[in-house]
């Protein structure tokens, strides 16, 4: 198949675009590069652009004629969704919307749409499920929700089909150590931990120590950035088999909190680095967790690298190997 991928250099993106290509469709990577990389894509062809660029977006759709879409391009960092929200409506929500107009116009009704456990906000129950009320709590979360809401309009309205991935805490890095995370500035905890591992960091900062959980800090659901890489695969397959469009939530139906995800670094590196308590951040729910049976059931998606010790050893080598 003729798959378009939008942010394909990016982290997660890039490992889909591995796989894609690895399972030998063609794949052409859209990215402006403003956080990915060109060296993350590792299949198929590389067009940079900016989906604010409608009428190259136009032609470049227009040559390539795909099967499907799969949209990961998007701003990601909460704290700064909050500082500068217009940023983050105008590249999440109006750029999608950019986007959809133009598969519109060609014709192109099947999208896999890169979500956000953040369109749930402070959820009521845990694990969460995809019936869980839309109450996000910030322009991130919000910017998502919006097109969530978009694309059930497209679908009700002119057939469109999508599937929107959920996704909770992602983690980890190819096994054969080609690709990984690379965030500047970086925000997500497995990453700033081998940071602060390796010495580049005084200490790892740990928010909140007197949360409702079996050790005080926050837990969260931590999914390999591969197993979320294959959710994407099974969630395509599932659209050209004449799938219906659906909502699923990505993760593994169980979490580890701050203080054992430091501990596990701590025995994957070896090295046993400064960690310094602090009070919580606002917003910072006690647990998120998946309800991931529906993407399990459903889908028949059977993750391989449920394991915090061997995420954070593939999070590791790429961090002590990273090409860029």
């Amino acid at each position: 198949m003729k798959i378009l991928v939008t942010g394909g250099a990016g982290y997660i993106g890039s490992h889909v675009v591995k796989q894609l290509g690895e399972k030998g469709h063609e794949v052409l990577t859209i990215d402006n590069l403003s956080t990915g990389h060109k060296e993350a894509v590792l299949y198929g062809k590389l067009e940079i652009l900016d989906l604010s660029d409608k009428e190259k977006l136009r032609e470049v759709i227009k040559n390539f004629s795909s099967d499907a879409v799969m949209h990961f391009a998007a701003s990601i960092e909460v704290a700064e969704s909050v500082e500068n929200p217009l940023k983050y409506y105008r590249n999440n929500t109006a750029n999608t919307l950019n986007l959809l107009e133009v598969l519109q116009e060609f014709g192109i009704d099947k999208f896999i749409f890169s979500s956000t456990a953040a369109v749930y906000g402070e959820p009521e129950n845990v694990p969460i499920k995809e019936t869980e009320s839309l109450n996000p709590i910030n322009p991130y979360g919000k910017s998502k929700a919006f097109v969530e809401n978009i694309l059930r309009n497209m679908s009700n309205a002119y057939g469109f089909k999508y599937v929107s991935l959920r996704y909770f805490n992602v983690a980890g890095a190819d096994p054969e150590g080609r690709i990984g995370e690379s965030h500047n500035p970086e925000t997500h905890l497995i990453p700033l931990i081998l940071k602060t591992a390796k010495g580049e960091r005084e200490n790892i900062k740990i928010f909140g120590t007197d949360y409702p959980t079996p050790d005080g800090t926050a837990i969260r659901d931590y999914i390999h950035v591969e197993d979320l890489a294959n959710a994407h695969i099974v969630a395509l397959e599932y659209l050209l088999n004449g799938g219906e469009s659906d909502v699923f939530n990505c993760g593994y139906g169980h979490g580890y909190s701050v203080r054992e995800v430091v501990e596990a670094a701590k025995k994957v590196t070896g090295i046993d680095f400064p960690v310094e308590e602090t009070d919580r951040r606002p917003g910072d729910p006690a647990i998120l967790v998946a309800d991931n049976s529906k993407l399990v059931n459903n889908l028949n998606w059977k993750p391989k690298y449920d394991d915090i010790e061997y995420i954070i050893k593939t999070a590791w080598n790429w961090e002590l190997n990273k090409k860029f």
